[in-house]
């Protein structure tokens, strides 16, 4: 496994909607992999973190939104684990997530990867948000990188989608032609079957000031274009005509196992 040191990811996401109207898109993109045990250790290196830049990680953009005087992200997360009785993921804690830009983000779904001492994968917690200001998660108990995952589908995220059915997960962290590749696949069926594909990857480098230089100055408008992709998306549907569902109730739990 890479050094514990945050990571930056250059790719793609892709989205593949097969019924009842065939939509699909892909578009470049980067993001942050950040080894939360060893940053809290030795710091951060380039990234900024809690405070402005060009790009930065905040911890209260994640989890039930705790600064770092309350143990940030990092705190989060292991008080989730340890609430659902997973005690043995004592060693390194990657995040998966999009960076602020220019102060803003929105972060449709980030993946805590949570490893045993031993260096084996231990749980998965998949952070959902919405556009609603919403947020949820799906913890994935004792996965193995490349074997599939499954969970209910419980959390609203489009209008163009009911909350039926079940999502497939598959991640994968591979060397691939000399470079680390980050691989995350979340597929949703509902009772005819597959429904929507979906997947970001990336090839991974440390995060250093020349590599956060050419994410900001080649994407500038990352963040930003998120949420901008993400409506003109929704009005394409609208477009095609597909059926509109109404924001159901949250989940009564905030995770889903």
């Amino acid at each position: 496994m890479t050094a514990a040191a945050p990571l930056i990811g250059f790719g793609q996401v892709r989205h593949t909607r097969l019924r009842p109207t065939p939509h699909a898109f892909q578009y470049p993109t980067y993001f942050l992999m950040l080894p939360l045990r060893a940053m809290a250790r030795q710091g951060a290196g380039a990234l900024a973190v809690n405070r402005r830049a060009l790009l930065s990680f905040h911890d209260s953009d994640h989890g039930d939104g705790r600064g770092p005087a309350q143990g940030g992200a990092l705190g989060w997360i292991e008080s989730l684990l340890q609430d659902h009785g997973i005690t043995d993921a004592d060693g390194e804690i990657w995040l998966h997530c999009y960076p602020r830009v220019l102060g803003y983000c929105f972060k449709p779904v980030s993946f805590w990867h949570c490893h045993a001492a031993d260096g084996s994968l231990r749980a998965i917690v998949a952070e959902v948000n919405n556009t609603f200001g919403e947020r949820h998660c799906y913890l994935l108990d004792r996965p193995k990188l490349g074997a599939e995952l499954v969970a209910d589908k419980v959390f609203h995220v489009s209008p163009f989608c009911d909350v039926v059915g079940r999502y497939r997960f598959r991640f994968m962290r591979r060397e691939h032609d000399g470079a680390e590749q980050l691989v995350a696949r979340v597929e949703h069926d509902d009772a005819s079957g597959p429904l929507i594909l979906t997947s970001v990857s990336g090839r991974l480098e440390p995060i250093t000031p020349a590599s956060l230089r050419h994410a900001f100055w080649r994407y500038p408008a990352m963040s930003f274009g998120v949420m901008a992709r993400i409506h003109w998306q929704a009005f394409a549907l609208w477009r095609k005509r597909l059926p509109f569902f109404r924001k159901p109730a949250l989940p009564e739990s905030f995770v889903t196992r």
